[in-house]
């Protein structure tokens, strides 16, 4: 039988069904499968030795022993309902690509952590088109993936992700509610920042997936309050409450809304918002990251004989897996890690490895009352909401303000060998994100080295947002376009891999240093950057506040000081710069190491959008080189720089080759960057 008879055959006998696996224990488990579709992924394109994929998409439900030891850390799981057998159940979309051969495949499971319920890794890996439904050779992008033979799997974990129609992963989460069954309430804060005059924003906007805030107790609530103020440093001013309200508005109507905000004389742009009020029914967060444990181990150790009707045909065939995430998604990655998840209940190993990309020392809000995975911090933003916090590293830390000792895998010291860790850090998370507190004592005064099990990764210029245009947006200059996730990201990827099968070292970290001068502050960058004309630095990063939200807090995720009292910062440092302005550590990729531009991992708002002076949020900055010699641009031009194309393409070839060598590129990224060099043209401004 052909591929394609056999795929025919089991989407008529696979397609809307229900597969009952053996009953749940009393630990927690996958206890039921609904498979939604199955079919050819690309109309069943053979992609290399590996073959034809498939895709495998339904939804996954859950029971799970509220006093089971694994489970201890999850915030309110003693308080949803329970079924008859005392377990809380939930559920989480799942979406599977894998090999049609299983046996094809390299035998690892690449688990994506979706961002907003958006998946990630075809998009990165693969260069492809981003689609909620990947099907065709569009979304298969180079077949990366598919050619060295991942499985992949994406499952809804976030239950703050609306839907939009749009086909995100959803997680349907348990609502805790008081032992006597009624509604529990608490207080709540939420900041708005707009960057256009509106007079309306619903909770936890976002131009990436707006996600489902709590709503108020009260629409009228005489004890909600408002404050909105100019600037971090500025006094709050307190809004009459009969100047705002819990509403949409909408072509000049006013619609009562539980979970937004509406000012009548409008919302300014750059000035901070912040509401404080009383919400009601929250979900069971931690939840999410129990799926993905439960989840994982389903896939990766699930058993023939689990379902005798079907062979158990979801496993991924794999015998070690990979979690990856980016931004958000690195943050719950790391979370994952800290809270002690990485094993399941028969104590096996969940994840080998982890990829987390631009997460900065970040973890979040993804295990507490009230929580909201989209919330971080920035220098601006979110200054308050306790999503980055003490421990910071993988390896000990001490915190001289608080008396407290601690690295943020110490849950999973003694419960066997510790997952190997990637933090890949863009520029501007040293920038934006507090990423030197993943390496650094939290006074920025001394190196801390990562452990054995942990690389750092910093690759120079880059912006937390990949490649984008070189339009302003919200920012004073061109925001960056040097290419980096894709080609890095597949080598790195590659190395891990080799890692967790083969135990084949990494490349070591390259991050900048406290001990070689790499690692300064931002006082110290300012004297290092290049004097060029209109162009001003900032005068500060990202300071993570010491805060405390209540004794209730670090053991059950329960914030009684609402919004937390504020401490003294965490002292974070930037990456020193050459007289280029160009970062001097991490790994420089050619157009950073033979530049024809200043590549920055930060930019400043325009002055036009408020908050004058702060940086603009997650965006880094560009700056092409003068041709020739300009007043009030200390850069040396192109022209004096590179006496010809060929001078250019030496140099840039050289640089290729290294990064190949130190296993920083793939050579089918070495060859594609060497064509595209070879016709481009550095000095040719109108295609940077």
């Amino acid at each position: 039988m052909n591929v394609r008879s056999e795929m025919k055959r089991l989407l008529f006998v696979g397609i809307v069904a229900v597969f009952l696996l053996a009953p749940s224990t009393t630990r927690g488990e996958v206890s039921r499968v609904e498979i939604a579709e199955r079919k050819l992924f690309a109309n069943g394109h053979p992609f290399g030795q590996v073959g034809a994929y498939e895709s495998i998409s339904g939804r996954l439900h859950f029971e799970i022993d509220p006093i089971a030891e694994e489970n201890v850390r999850i915030c309110d799981l003693e308080l949803p309902p329970r079924n008859a057998g005392g377990q809380v159940e939930y559920w989480q979309d799942f979406f599977l690509l894998r090999p049609v051969d299983p046996r094809k495949g390299n035998g690892c499971l690449l688990y994506d952590v979706h961002n907003r319920g958006s998946k990630l890794a075809l998009w990165t890996f693969n260069d492809a088109e981003m689609s909620a439904t990947p099907s065709t050779m569009q979304h298969a992008g180079n077949g990366f993936l598919m050619r060295e033979g991942y499985s992949v799997l994406w499952t809804g974990w976030n239950g703050d992700v609306v839907d939009d129609g749009t086909g995100r992963l959803l997680a349907g989460l348990p609502i805790a509610k008081n032992s006597d069954g009624t509604t529990i309430t608490g207080r709540n804060y939420v900041e708005f920042i707009v960057d256009e005059p509106k007079f309306s924003e619903a909770f936890y906007f976002s131009q990436w997936g707006t996600a489902a805030g709590y709503p108020t107790v009260d629409l009228h609530d005489a004890g909600a309050r408002l404050t909105r103020r100019e600037s971090r440093s500025a006094d709050a001013i307190v809004v009459p409450r009969t100047d705002w309200a819990f509403a949409d508005y909408d072509d000049g109507k006013v619609t009562a809304n539980p979970t937004s905000l509406y000012v009548k004389a409008g919302m300014k742009p750059g000035w901070i918002y912040e509401l404080l009020y009383t919400a009601r029914d929250p979900r069971v967060s931690g939840l999410g990251l129990a799926g993905i444990r439960d989840a994982v181990s389903f896939f990766r150790y699930g058993e023939g004989d689990r379902s005798a009707a079907t062979n158990q045909p979801l496993s991924a065939a794999c015998d070690r897996a990979i979690i990856f995430g980016i931004s958000q998604s690195g943050r719950l990655a790391h979370h994952f890690m800290y809270e002690g998840f990485n094993r399941d209940s028969d104590g096996r190993t969940i994840f080998d490895g982890a990829v987390i990309h631009v997460a900065g020392a970040g973890k979040g809000l993804f295990n507490s009352r009230f929580g909201m995975a989209t919330v971080y911090g920035t220098q601006l933003r979110q200054n308050l909401s306790p999503a980055d916090f003490f421990p910071f590293a993988t390896s000990v830390q001490e915190d001289p303000e608080t008396g407290a000792t601690g690295d943020s895998l110490a849950r999973l010291r003694g419960q066997g060998e510790l997952p190997k860790l990637f933090f890949v850090q863009s520029s501007t998370e040293y920038w934006s994100r507090a990423a030197s507190l993943l390496h650094t004592d939290v006074n920025g005064s001394r190196d801390v080295d990562p452990e054995a099990n942990t690389r750092i990764y910093l690759i120079a210029g880059s912006q937390h947002l990949g490649a984008t245009a070189t339009d302003r947006g919200i920012c004073r200059y061109m925001r960056n376009p040097l290419k980096h996730r894709g080609p890095v990201l597949r080598a790195l990827l590659t190395s891990m891999d080799a890692w967790v099968a083969h135990e084949i070292e990494p490349p070591p970290s390259e991050y900048p240093r406290i001990d070689d001068g790499t690692l300064v502050s931002v006082e110290e960058f300012r004297t290092q950057f290049p004097s060029i004309s209109n162009v001003d630095t900032p005068t500060t990063c990202y300071q993570p506040l010491r805060l405390n939200p209540g004794p209730r807090w670090m053991t059950d995720g329960i914030a009684d000081t609402v919004p937390p009292t504020v401490g003294k910062p965490y002292r974070t440092l930037v990456p020193a710069v050459d007289a280029d302005g160009n970062e001097r550590s991490g790994i420089r990729l050619p157009d950073v190491s033979v530049p024809t531009a200043t590549y920055m991992g930060w930019n400043l708002r325009d002055e036009a959008l408020g908050a004058v002076g702060s940086l603009a949020d997650l965006n880094g900055g560009y700056l092409p080189f003068p041709a020739v010699s300009a007043s009030g641009d200390s850069r040396t031009p192109l022209t004096e720089r590179y006496r010809s194309q060929s001078e250019y393409l030496s140099k840039y070839s050289a640089a290729v080759s290294t990064l190949w060598q130190q296993s920083f590129l793939l050579a089918e990224d070495a060859i594609r960057m060497l064509a595209e060099a070879r016709d481009a043209d550095p000095w040719n401004r109108s295609a940077p």
